[in-house]
């Protein structure tokens, strides 16, 4: 239903139709929003090869393409550097989904089907049982798949981009909160707020709720 990509793969495993190039990205990306690679580290281009298994030229082109998002640095005469955390880039970034997830939720109301939102509470119900185990990564795909299943349903290619690049973002920082199984619970209940109002089809009350979800990932930084 989603055409989220598996991305919790070391030797990328992504289906034939996707490019060796575009396997190169999902892998390095994931392990950059997982803090495998730490925020603020160079990176040693050969030892990225070794860890993902692939050549030169797609990796450098992963390279290129996570600067533009934000998630690497290319230093001059230094090399690639992991952008560092910054609680003044997390407040940026609350800003910018405050306004965009609204907008994503509004659509998403208008646009929403019964199938969908049964497969947004079966995401939801995998992230429940994922925080029971502990399991930090697979927390983070279920997390990833749960917000891109809610663009899918906005239907809005254009605001899709952006909303893909504000959540790798996101969810670096969100990465450092994870070992508090009372956040994970508050997250997953603000979920639901947010099926339930897709399901009502009251738009207000999904944006409240993405709203209410946001300041929640604010306040798990701040008390972090």
């Amino acid at each position: 239903m989603s055409n989220v990509i598996a991305e919790n793969v070391s030797s990328p495993t992504s289906p034939k139709s996707i490019s060796l190039n575009e396997r190169a990205y999902l892998a390095f990306k994931h392990r950059l929003i997982t803090l495998r690679y730490k925020p603020g580290d160079y990176l040693n281009i050969a030892q990225v090869m070794n860890d993902l298994e692939m050549g030169r030229t797609p990796i450098n082109q992963a390279v290129h393409r996570l600067e533009t998002e934000g998630l690497l640095q290319i230093i001059p005469r230094k090399g690639v550097m992991v952008s560092p955390l910054s609680m003044d880039d997390a407040l940026e970034l609350i800003e910018v989904r405050l306004v965009n997830e609204a907008l994503c939720l509004r659509l998403a109301t208008q646009r929403v089907n019964a199938a969908q939102i049964t497969y947004l509470r079966e995401i939801n119900q995998r992230i429940a049982r994922a925080s029971e185990l502990h399991d930090r990564e697979q927390m983070m795909l279920l997390d990833r798949e749960f917000h891109q299943v809610l663009a899918d349903i906005a239907a809005n290619s254009r605001l899709a981009d952006i909303l893909s690049i504000i959540h790798a973002q996101a969810q670096r920082f969100w990465a450092t909160t994870l070992s508090s199984a009372a956040h994970m619970n508050e997250v997953i209940a603000e979920h639901e707020a947010i099926i339930a109002a897709l399901e009502k089809g009251d738009a207000e009350q999904a944006e409240d709720a993405a709203r209410i979800h946001i300041y929640s990932f604010k306040q798990a930084l701040l008390n972090n």
